[in-house]
Parts: C-alpha cells; sequence; structure tokens
C-alpha cells in the first residue's frame, strides 16, 4: 500500500527529507507522495518515517494503491536497482588530449 498525505497538511516540510525514496514532493497546495517510489519504508524501515514524524497525523495508507508487503519489496527492489546504474553509469570517458 502506498501512502498518500490529505488537505490536512499544514507543509511544515518534517515529512519530505525523511523519505528514503524520495517519493515526497510539494503538490500545488500541499505535500504529496508519488505512489509509483512510495514503499511504505520498505527495505529502508520497520515503519514509514513520515507517518513518524508528521505532527498532525496526515499520512494514511492510500486506498487506490494498496499493496501487500511483497509488492512493496519488489517495489523497493526496483528502484535500489535504478538508482545503483544511475550512480554507476560505468567507464569514464576522458575528452581526448591536447597533444
Amino acid at each position: 500500500m502506498a501512502l498518500m498525505i490529505t488537505a490536512e497538511c499544514i507543509n511544515c516540510d518534517v515529512c519530505e527529507p525523511e523519505c528514503p525514496n524520495q517519493a515526497i514532493s510539494m503538490g500545488e497546495d500541499f505535500y504529496q507522495i508519488d505512489p509509483n517510489r512510495c514503499t511504505e519504508c520498505v527495505g529502508h524501515f520497520d515503519e514509514p518515517q513520515c507517518v513518524q514524524v508528521c505532527p498532525v497525523e496526515c499520512i494514511p495508507v492510500d486506498p487506490a494503491h494498496t499493496e501487500n508487503h511483497e509488492t512493496l519489496w519488489q517495489k523497493y527492489q526496483r528502484l535500489q536497482a535504478a538508482g545503483q546504474s544511475l550512480a554507476s553509469p560505468g567507464p569514464a570517458v576522458l575528452p581526448p588530449s591536447a597533444g
């Protein structure tokens, strides 16, 4: 299950830096969670970190994106693989020598 941020969000900015998957970003009026990146912190922590730090408790499970633990784990693995491929682009290409 991905999480969602409701309209009760006060834009306090504490959830965004806590997300290990960079799934939280500022929306038009308040923060939002990208369900394609939210793993509910599976693979990183035992509990969703955004929920832990939210002072107004406005981060419930998103009923439109229900996923079981196995699906969240697979999403975590996909995100990690994509991050590693971006972090290690392969051998460096040196510019031609001047001379």
